[in-house]
């Protein structure tokens, strides 16, 4: 456990604009001291402990960036939760009344560890389950990506490809070694842009109708962060989206707590208008981002399941006629935005680059 004592002052406030000893001569505290320690076991995790003498309660007051967290409390032990790494002030008063008590302060520093990006360890799948047969792989063992298989889509799309998103997407993010495939996030200035990412499909080259899909991946992290493993419709072209239907398999929005929880979700075109239906899966301890996990679907006519880690947390039945777009073909998409609409953008907490790491992906049916 950490305790810090950076600066610390006292003063004591009096009611009224005179200097008149307080109404009913109510006591004011003395002796408060107070120590912050942060958990050795959960980030950002804070708990104040005060002592004083003459107090009835406490307030503890805990500054987190634009907003205030105020705790009255009888015991003077308090815990708060900070998501964001920076400087923080925690300030405390013992209270004889709302206007008699003296306070003190504390500046705190939250300094998040860095994740260890090269351990390799974490949750495998197998190469066969009972009655599925392994139709499609790709296990990145090259030197560069399969262009019979992918592609690679350049730029910014439309409105930031519909989400306000912030990067260029440039096949320079993109690396292929030591069996994983590697897309980088960086913080660079590139055609007017102030970041550059990856995104990568299978359009008209390889797409899936029902299956058991894998994908063991290490996820990037930080605010603004925004990874996905997704699919959409093969006749996105022709009909548009979201007609074309779009299977997420995986997504995570980083930052603000989000960097232990991923999403799978699906929309679809609601006579006429986007419907969306998902759910979400925390990690019990540590972030998506310091070992690999498996994203998995299992697509039938009759529903679609989510897994992480072969454990099912959120699916839906397809067998509504206005949900006819998730019995057709879907290919696949792979990128890592930065900024965007559901994230928000980077900002001082965020560390460049940032990347995600595919060990494989496998199709079974």
């Amino acid at each position: 456990m950490r305790s810090f004592i950076i600066v610390i002052y006292s003063f004591v406030f009096f009611a009224g604009c005179k200097e008149e000893p307080p109404v009913n001569n109510a006591v004011v505290p003395s002796n408060l001291s107070f120590t912050v320690e942060e958990s050795t076991t959960k980030e950002g995790l804070v708990t104040v402990e005060a002592i004083a003498t003459n107090q009835n309660y406490f307030t503890i007051i805990f500054n987190d960036q634009d907003d205030s967290t105020i705790i009255e409390s009888n015991s003077g032990v308090e815990t708060y939760q900070y998501l964001q790494e920076g400087d923080f002030t925690i300030r405390v008063r013992a209270n004889t009344s709302y206007t008699d008590y003296i306070s003190s302060f504390k500046t705190i520093n939250i300094d998040f560890e860095e994740p260890d990006l090269s351990d390799t360890s974490g949750y495998k799948t197998p190469l066969s389950y009972p009655g599925y047969s392994l139709i499609w792989q790709d296990e990145f063992d090259g030197t560069s990506l399969n262009q019979n298989d992918w592609n690679f889509e350049i730029g910014n799309g439309n409105g930031g490809w519909g989400n306000n998103e912030l990067q260029y997407y440039r096949e320079e993010n993109t690396t292929v070694a030591n069996g994983h495939l590697t897309i980088e996030a960086k913080s660079e200035i590139y055609n007017g842009f102030n970041y550059t990412s990856s995104r990568l499909t299978t359009q008209n080259k390889v797409s899936f109708q029902y299956g058991r899909i894998d994908i063991r991946a290490k996820l990037p992290y930080s605010q603004g962060m925004w990874p996905a493993l997704w699919m959409l419709g093969d006749n996105i072209n022709s009909v548009g989206w979201p007609r074309c239907g779009e299977i997420d398999i995986m997504e995570l929005v980083g930052g603000n707590g989000g960097d232990n929880k991923v999403h799978g979700t699906v929309h679809w075109d609601n006579n006429g208008t986007k419907a969306d239906y998902g759910a979400s899966t925390t990690l019990s301890s540590g972030i998506f981002a310091e070992k690999f996990h498996v994203f998995s679907i299992i697509w039938d006519s009759q529903k679609i399941v989510w897994l992480m880690d072969d454990v099912e947390y959120n699916s839906i039945n397809i067998t509504d006629p206005n949900l006819s777009e998730f019995r057709a073909k879907f290919f696949f998409i792979f990128n890592v935005a930065v900024g965007g609409n559901w994230p928000g953008s980077p900002d001082g907490t965020t560390k460049f680059p940032q990347k995600m790491i595919v060990d494989y992906i496998r199709v079974f049916q």
